[in-house]
């Protein structure tokens, strides 16, 4: 005998059960509920982010995907603390982004996050060399701390980096890849809870770009701190336990890779495995290659079962 549909009191029972679940990311290092950015150009607005709902934890390395114009440099943006949500919440380490002010907006880019430019040339001042790029956050944290803790703190990051011959080197002097290392050394200089990297291997070869993403993982697992990458290259994605989908300013799809074991031979295999994301109103982004083979439009029929909910084409009924 299949399954009893829920009934009223079913599915009563169980909206009370959800209602008493903790605040929605209150565990997470970063929290995106229903985020908002509009911008206005010549009288036209452009919602860049259309409610959009990301939670990150601390001690992850994720990537973010997406087409040109899918929101997810705004976003970055706005975790960076250079960009302003119009509505929602953002909250990073505890920070709530939409009311700080500018001078905690300020101290919040200083010690709270990192930031990595895929231009080398942006990330790197070119007539200080590779130590003196990193020592300079540090000195404008405006702490009382001997030059000498700052130049450790320096060295011991161009080798856990793997860039120590690079000390006295200015920027011209250095390989994109050494400039890429140099520059994830100078973002967690002040030790923040958070890195974010835009496209850190956009200008690199293919060969270079697994050095640098290297150096994110070793930042991850040596450090603990929280890594989120916008990416391009499927290569790098695939490298991360998560990869998030941003389309039309909406989280869509995710990504989450495990590893298993075989019982039988005792080998390792990553398994991933796509996950379509429901935010915070409801609203489900289907993948487009699922709706086009079954020629869904405009409306379709939903079932809820005991365990699931079936999606169906409309019946034309």
């Amino acid at each position: 005998m299949p399954p009893a549909h829920p009934t009223l009191t079913d599915l009563a029972t169980r909206a009370a059960a959800n209602r008493n679940r903790p605040t929605y990311g209150h565990d997470a290092l970063i929290t995106c509920d229903r985020l908002v950015r509009i911008f206005t150009t010549d009288g036209t607005e452009v919602q860049a982010l259309q409610g959009l709902d990301l939670l990150v934890h601390e001690g992850e390395l994720m990537a973010l995907v997406g087409a040109s114009g899918s929101g997810k440099s705004t976003l970055m943006n706005i975790l960076a603390g250079l960009d302003t949500p119009t509505a929602g919440t953002a909250r990073v380490a505890g920070h709530n982004l939409l009311t700080m002010t500018a001078k905690d907006r300020l101290t919040y880019r200083r010690t709270t996050v990192g930031f990595v430019w895929q231009q080398t040339s942006r990330n790197l001042l070119p007539y200080l060399t590779a130590a003196q790029n990193i020592t300079l956050p540090m000195q404008l944290t405006g702490t009382r701390t001997k030059r000498s803790t700052h130049t450790e703190r320096a060295m011991e990051l161009m080798e856990l980096l793997e860039v120590a011959d690079c000390r006295d080197r200015r920027p011209h002097q250095m390989s994109g890849g050494q400039q890429q290392r140099v520059a994830i050394a100078v973002a967690l200089a002040n030790n923040p809870a958070v890195l974010l990297a835009d496209e850190p291997t956009g200008e690199l070869d293919s060969h270079t770009a697994q050095q640098v993403f290297a150096a994110f993982r070793t930042a991850n697992e040596r450090l603990g701190t929280t890594i989120v990458i916008v990416t391009h290259d499927q290569a790098v994605a695939g490298e991360v336990r998560r990869t998030v989908a941003i389309r039309d300013g909406r989280t869509s799809t995710e990504v989450l890779r495990r590893s298993e074991v075989d019982a039988a031979t005792g080998h390792e295999t990553v398994v991933a495995r796509e996950y379509a994301m429901l935010d915070r109103a409801g609203r489900l982004q289907l993948p487009a290659e699922y709706t086009e083979a079954l020629g869904m439009r405009d409306r379709v029929a939903l079932e809820l079962e005991p365990d699931h909910i079936a999606v169906r084409p409309d019946d034309g009924n």
